[in-house]
């Protein structure tokens, strides 16, 4: 393992991705097999003047053995005392970030029934922490390093310690960090881009994105009055600019939730809870969920969008260039923080109320009147392909070609 790219790569979660203040809190949700990374960003963070640093520990292997061994009944059960460290130190303006690495299918074995209930009871109980971090009132992170089992799904091919490695130079890539690389600048640099992309969509304010591809693709989305794109950083109710996910490459927004109509096909496998969901459809009439299959893993997408009322609708609308670095990678990561950014993808669940003119002054019942989403859950899913062709219409009707063979028409 390189060290010195090890600590560029935590500085960088650090000073960009929360940028964290002098005398604040850092919160990291970490597996335990990723503790040497956790250690970086705790160095990294106390350099930066944290006031202290705190890990939350999870271990994958006892969530199986615990799932395995526990009654149904259990999964109902939320413990409070977790609920309140997140929002303790949420209330003290803590910054945090979340490690995503996980084994794509440790949880292929498990019952989707009690997956579903640890996902509700985790939902309803930590729904005010999560309404802070989607409000940006607390700046987050979402960032990943390998794992054993991780690395293997994606590298079967290699030994174990060399599929590690392989893992570690990919994601080095994707997040711009390397030997002789300014990794602060190129970031800069890369988040001007993005600025840029969601300057044009913004000018153009659609009001429906129409979405075709040769899968059978055939979706049209409505966007309601006053959305927003945004993308690359963003500022937090201090006004403290930070990039909540390492890697990005979208610009995103949020749909009208009543304004989907269509079908549409899944480009990547999907990995929700520990288990995947591969070759997936799902259609959509008034903005809901009535029709979906899979040919992997259906229980599992059936257990995500009867999750509550909200998951049967759409939260997120986002545009990925088919030629973003990831993509051309050729990896599959079975891992969401990574192959949403290799490609266009949508997502079930609950909206970000920053990305409608003063969402986040609002309350829910004002955010469902304006047309926002609301859920216990918020999933990503991957729809770009190479042939993808996505055409906006705005408000005075006039059509605009937003994607072209998968990439920005502009």
């Amino acid at each position: 393992m390189n060290m010195n790219l090890l600590h560029n790569y935590a500085r960088l979660v650090v000073r960009v991705g929360v940028n964290l203040q002098r005398e604040q809190i850092l919160v990291i949700n970490a597996p335990i097999e990723c503790a040497e990374f956790a250690r970086a960003i705790a160095k990294e963070a106390f350099a930066a003047g944290a006031h202290d640093v705190v890990v939350s520990w999870n271990d994958e292997q006892l969530a199986h053995i615990r799932y395995a061994g526990g009654k149904k009944a259990l999964f109902t059960e939320f413990p409070e005392w977790r609920r309140a460290f997140y929002e303790d130190y949420a209330a003290q303006g803590a910054a945090f970030v979340s490690i995503a690495a996980r084994d794509p299918e440790i949880f292929g074995d498990i019952d989707p029934e009690k997956l579903k209930l640890a996902n509700q009871a985790a939902g309803a109980a930590l729904m005010e922490y999560r309404e802070r971090l989607m409000n940006n009132r607390n700046t987050w992170c979402v960032v990943s390093v390998p794992t054993k089992g991780w690395a293997k799904k994606v590298f079967p091919e290699l030994a174990e310690d060399e599929a590690v490695a392989r893992l570690w130079c990919e994601i080095y890539k994707t997040v711009r960090v390397g030997e002789g690389i300014d990794t602060v600048k190129a970031w800069q640099e890369h988040i001007a881009f993005l600025h840029k992309a969601a300057d044009f969509l913004n000018a153009n304010d659609f009001q429906k994105l129409h979405y075709t591809n040769r899968l059978g693709t055939d979706l049209t989305i409505e966007l309601p009055e006053g959305h927003i794109w945004a993308g690359g950083a963003e500022k937090s109710e201090l006004g403290t600019v930070f990039a909540a996910n390492m890697p990005t490459e979208e610009v995103y927004t949020l749909p009208k939730r009543d304004g989907v109509n269509g079908i549409v096909y899944a480009t990547k496998p999907l990995n929700f809870n520990g288990n995947l969901i591969e070759n997936f459809w799902l259609r959509f009439e008034n903005g809901r969920v009535t029709d979906f299959a899979a040919k992997k893993g259906e229980e599992i997408l059936r257990g995500l969008i009867e999750t509550d009322e909200g998951s049967h609708f759409l939260g997120e609308v986002a545009l990925v260039p088919y030629d973003s670095p990831i993509s051309k990678s050729g990896v599959l990561f079975y891992n969401t923080l990574f192959d949403e950014n290799a490609a266009c993808h949508l997502a079930l669940g609950k909206a970000y109320p920053t990305c409608l003119k003063d969402g986040e002054k609002m309350d829910s019942v004002t955010l469902l009147q304006h047309g926002v989403n609301d859920s216990l859950m918020h999933e990503d899913f991957m729809v770009g392909s190479r042939d993808l062709e996505i055409v906006g219409t705005r408000r005075d009707g006039t059509e605009v070609q937003v994607f072209h063979e998968g990439n920005f028409a502009f």
